[in-house]
């Protein structure tokens, strides 16, 4: 096959989405021309195909860019600005962009994808509504395999800025996820039932968790990732649902945390889901001005007086280092059900670096915790 030459979309395997009748005016909602366009790229039988968004601003509502595609790979390069539609009854699934059933997909380029959320974040109400319909999440990929994700901006989201949900060997790298501290409910990268994951050399801020790693995640890796402000990285929550299966096999490397309201923390809901959470480890790890630097909560969203019945095994904070706000640095409150076992903290030096000069001194607590602990221990670590 000849390569494509011409980024305006003139050469073999390039479909630009302004042939195809996108007007990148920012008023008219060009999500028909994506859709028309990705349909003729997903098609192709002459080599892989990219799916060119150029430069410009482009306003599109709900997408969904489905397989299986005969083109393999197929890449979706962003140049220009994608901009979400702002009218949430467009909306009726969770999703602005799902894609799906792909193998071998590659997202890349210098463009930006804009959620919009400061038009949408008023309508979250789910702190005070058990009902409330959550708003629509920016990017989802759902079975996508063997696949790259590289170099995604997306700024803004309505929910979760990205979801990947039953995705095999599947790479996110150089992304930039962006949204104020104080944006609701916006994960910057969601991961469930998926294996295979690697997340690294990016920077996030958020409403919510940067990573979260939910149920059914086997080999994740998690490195070099800045994130702040936010909620941190989070292996759950996990027990909520029936349908949900045991974690395991995590590694969050070389990353730092700076004003973020947790760090780096093991989280389920206490009720009636059993599961476990395995071989987590937890490395050399930078926190700047951090709430809880290290906490295991198994009380996650419980109300009343119940115990997880969620297992937590296996777990080893290494080499964990920078400033806490609060005095209690090291929080690991595990079921009362199933302790925790086998959780090593090695090498653990978290000093007071919040506001209150009365009491400057950390702290370490634990409840139904089996730990071991060897090198630092600042602060102290619990009696055990």
């Amino acid at each position: 096959m000849k390569a494509a030459v011409d980024q305006n979309g003139n050469g073999d395997g390039v479909f630009n989405v302004k042939n195809y009748g996108a007007k990148a005016n920012g008023k008219t909602d060009d999500a028909q021309a994506f859709m028309t366009t990705w349909i003729a790229a997903c098609r192709n039988t002459s080599g892989p195909a990219t799916f060119l968004i150029p430069e410009g601003t482009f306003l599109v509502g709900p997408l969904v860019f489905a397989g299986p595609c005969q083109s393999r790979p197929i890449t979706v390069e962003i140049q220009g600005t994608v901009k979400a539609t702002t009218d949430i009854t467009q909306y009726s699934t969770t999703e602005w962009i799902s894609i799906e059933d792909i193998i071998g997909f590659i997202l890349t380029g210098s463009g930006v994808f804009d959620g919009q959320g400061p038009a949408a974040w008023p309508y979250n109400d789910c702190k005070t509504n058990n009902k409330c319909q959550a708003l629509p999440n920016s990017i989802k990929f759902s079975k996508v395999n063997h696949s790259i994700v590289d170099g995604l901006t997306s700024i803004n989201s309505k929910g979760f800025h990205t979801t990947v949900f039953r995705c095999y060997n599947f790479t996110a790298t150089n992304m930039n996820i962006m949204a104020p501290g104080n944006s609701p409910n916006t994960d910057g990268m969601h991961l469930s039932t998926s294996t295979l994951i690697s997340i690294s050399n990016s920077v996030i801020g958020t409403g919510d968790d940067c990573v979260s790693i939910g149920h059914s995640c086997e080999k994740v890796t998690v490195t070099n990732i800045t994130c702040g402000p936010g909620h941190g990285i989070s292996v759950g929550s996990l027990g909520k649902y029936k349908t949900e299966r045991s974690v395991s096999d995590i590694l969050v490397q070389n990353c730092t945390l700076f004003n973020t309201t947790n760090g780096v923390r093991i989280k389920t809901w206490a009720g009636m889901v059993t599961g476990s959470a395995t071989r987590i480890t937890f490395d050399n790890i930078v926190m700047d001005k951090v709430k809880n630097p290290i906490i295991i909560d198994q009380t996650y969203g419980t109300k009343k007086n119940k115990a997880s019945k969620w297992k937590i095994s296996d777990i080893h904070f290494k080499n964990i280092r920078g400033t806490s706000t609060t005095n209690v640095a090291v929080l690991l409150e595990c079921s009362e059900l199933f302790p925790c076992e086998g959780v090593e903290l090695r090498d653990i030096n978290l000093s007071y670096g919040g506001a209150s000069l009365r009491n400057t001194t950390t702290v370490s607590s634990c409840l139904n915790a089996k730990i071991t602990t060897s090198g630092v221990q600042n602060p102290p670590a619990c009696a055990v």
